[in-house]
């Protein structure tokens, strides 16, 4: 009796925590409008079938699938937030299936495996990234699929076909499922070599499948495509790229959003990380009592050897790949051995103190959380100026914009109004570009113009800046120098910075 009513509480306490998990996932899901790259996946979808993996090809540092599940998705629901947002949470949501699998074969007691979703539901990477229309919770999903199918072939010697088809779906989702895959080989040969052929056949069918996505890419580069120009901006990791990692891997709720936020929030995330790092200290001077020596060295390989292979690539590639979102493939491992770590602490009493801190710090997180005002960012504001742009003009207009970045928001709010057309008017003084964001290849839908190709005709300016002053007169002046007058229409606040709407005449 004693022993089902565990059961009972033990499966009420996993349901619960999934139940916590879905809930923070939908928590202020369509707060934020879409953002650059997003905006780049919607605008993909609405390709052809032939068209899309053309445009995607063009972009060379994505595979296609995403784009393709996500066209069906918009043909099945259309292009509200809430109904585009839902799609990377359902595939967060169901990564919880592999998830409780993988802990599962690796016969985790109980206590562990609560305390493991506890820590993957509260992550705040794995919030952010399970809202965003990006190829990132799919990424998680079919990398947790893999190491779980995986798991079965290592222990048990089964689902080798199953594995070889999960892996084609991972590495054509994104690059990154490679080292997954990798990190799957480096396993046999530590532990496992006679497993080695079967193992390398699984590979090499991968590969095969991968082909065909490796000559699209091929003929991309031979048209102009730069690799540069995606990735370039991307620093190699050193000492500040790992600590923010680690924060990134353990902090609860928070994630930084954008470069005006704070990168982590220190007295919630260093008292987190202290209380890990003693918890992993004290388990290995105990090492050798151990007596889960074996799953602590399976999850080892699918944490050090991606984060290995991506540091070693990073400074020896031309240009960095290091990234938080593209190693979320680690995260699930990575918390499965903290939970194992919290659990298995020696003495009741202390570990109930451990954990009593943990579910303390995370409670704080939340609050804090709860907290924060809702977040204004500078992208939603070129959305409300579309809004007024459309609302003012009294037909076909033009539209001028300073960066890539704006214009492709601008474009996108107006794309379906045929009274509008963007212009990027290049080669303007005092305007500097976030090299991260550039107008997709293959994309005609702005215009680069310079300024003596501006209409002679009324139309409107669209920049951004701290507060409309002197600074900004230059920028004016060069309309002024062509015959055009100007006057304000209106501004939009977003955080630090303006919006500025100025119609020209």
């Amino acid at each position: 009796m004693k022993r089902i009513l565990s059961s009972e509480r033990s499966s009420a306490a996993i349901i619960g925590v999934c139940a916590f998990y879905v809930g923070v996932r939908l928590w202020g899901l369509t707060d934020p409008c879409l953002w650059f790259d997003e905006i780049f996946g919607v605008h993909a979808a609405e390709h052809t079938w032939r068209g899309l993996l053309s445009f995607i090809a063009q972009d060379l540092i994505h595979p296609p699938l995403f784009y393709l599940l996500l066209k069906i998705w918009i043909a099945i629901g259309g292009e509200s937030l809430l109904w585009l947002r839902l799609f990377p949470v359902l595939f967060s949501v169901l990564a919880l299936f592999p998830f409780l699998l993988v802990c599962r074969e690796l016969k985790l007691k109980t206590q562990t495996i609560i305390i493991a979703l506890l820590l993957l539901a509260v992550n705040g990477a794995l919030i952010k990234y399970a809202q965003e229309v990006r190829m990132y919770s799919l990424l998680l999903f079919f990398s947790l699929m893999s190491i779980w199918l995986f798991s079965r072939y290592f222990i048990k010697g089964k689902s080798f076909t199953a594995l070889i088809f999960v892996n084609i779906l991972l590495v054509h989702t994104h690059y990154f499922g490679w080292l997954v895959v990798g990190s799957e080989v480096v396993a046999i040969l530590i532990f496992q070599r006679i497993k080695i052929r079967q193992t390398l056949l699984m590979f090499a069918l991968t590969f095969a499948s991968f082909v065909p996505w490796m000559i699209a890419i091929y003929r991309a580069t031979t048209t102009g495509s730069e690799l540069e120009q995606n990735i370039g901006w991307i620093e190699r990791p050193g000492i500040t790229q790992i600590v923010q990692f680690v924060f990134d891997l353990i902090e609860p709720f928070y994630f930084q959003a954008s470069n005006a936020e704070p990168a982590s929030l220190y007295y919630i995330s260093i008292p987190f990380l202290l209380l890990i790092a003693v918890v992993k200290i004290t388990y290995f001077i105990h090492w050798r009592e151990a007596d889960d020596k074996q799953e602590v060295y399976f999850l080892a390989i699918f944490i050090g050897a991606p984060i290995l292979m991506a540091f070693t690539a990073s400074w020896f590639l031309p240009h960095s790949i290091w990234g938080s979102r593209h190693l979320i493939i680690i995260y699930p491992p990575t918390l499965i051995l903290i939970a194992m770590l919290l659990t298995d602490i020696s003495g009741v009493i202390l570990r109930w103190i451990v954990l009593i801190t943990i579910v303390f710090i995370i409670a704080s997180a939340l609050v804090l959380q709860l907290a924060r005002p809702r977040a204004e960012y500078v992208w939603c504001s070129w959305e409300k100026a579309a809004e007024t742009i459309a609302q003012t003009a009294p037909g076909p207009t033009p539209v001028y914009t300073f960066e890539d970045l704006s214009a492709y928001h601008l474009w996108f709010a107006l794309r379906r109004d045929e009274r509008f057309q963007v212009f990027k008017i290049d080669g303007i003084n005092g305007i500097s570009e976030d090299k991260a964001y550039f107008l997709p290849r293959g994309f005609d839908g702005v215009k680069r113009i310079d300024i003596g190709e501006v209409a002679k005709s009324p139309s409107f300016i669209v920049f951004r800046d701290s507060q409309f002053n002197k600074k900004r007169r230059p920028l004016l002046q060069v309309f002024s120098d062509i015959g055009f007058e100007w006057k304000p229409v209106g501004s939009i606040y977003a955080r630090s910075q303006k919006t500025f709407i100025v119609k020209v005449y």
